[in-house]
């Protein structure tokens, strides 16, 4: 019998990341940051409410482009922070105008899709958790690229947010083997 992943409960929306987007490897460096900065807003609050905002963030942080954002200033940490569709925080704000600063330094120098997809050799990790239960909060790996991150200057991307991200991405297929989505997204790999 085929079960869908029960993280993504039966809310539309949420169904609909799962069925579209949740583990289907992403390759395009810009689309990466935007997932690695919506996880980072996502640390203390559920997925579905960022997702409830991610349109509110593209409009926000100018459709997620680091050269644009990059150039934020204090005017535009207060706008943000008085806008009331996006998650107001200030730390993690400030930290997404840094982390696109960094992006701009690791996209020049190798490409961002590259240094996050040589972690796994440019291969999505195939696991077969039988149930949400075996699935780590974090893995070793998760907390290399973490620190490795943190060392070119990122922030609000520590191991836990970074697996999430790696999930999210297809740098790991952590469906669970009922789930059909798990043979559609390692086809992918």
């Amino acid at each position: 019998m085929s079960e869908r992943c029960s993280w993504c409960g039966t809310d539309p929306l949420y169904v609909a990341y799962h069925d579209t987007e949740w583990g289907v490897p992403e390759r395009d460096s810009r689309a990466l940051w935007e997932k690695l900065i919506l996880d980072g807003f996502q640390a203390g609050l559920s997925w579905i409410t960022i997702l409830r905002k991610r349109e509110a963030f593209r409009a926000a942080f100018d459709g997620f482009d680091p050269a644009r954002v990059a150039r934020f200033g204090d005017a535009d940490v207060a706008r943000l922070l008085a806008d009331p569709g996006i998650v107001r925080h200030r730390g993690k704000i400030e930290a997404t105008i840094g982390n696109a600063r960094a992006w701009l330094e690791i996209e020049e120098r190798q490409g961002f899709d590259r240094f996050l997809w040589d972690y796994v050799d440019g291969t999505p990790v195939q696991t077969r958790p039988g149930s949400m239960a075996e699935v780590p909060a974090f893995t070793p790996l998760s907390e290399q690229i973490s620190k490795d991150l943190k060392r070119a200057g990122f922030r609000f991307c520590g191991p836990t947010i970074v697996y999430a991200f790696m999930q999210a991405t297809g740098m790991v297929n952590d469906h669970v083997v009922t789930c059909p989505r798990h043979a559609e997204v390692a086809a992918m790999a």
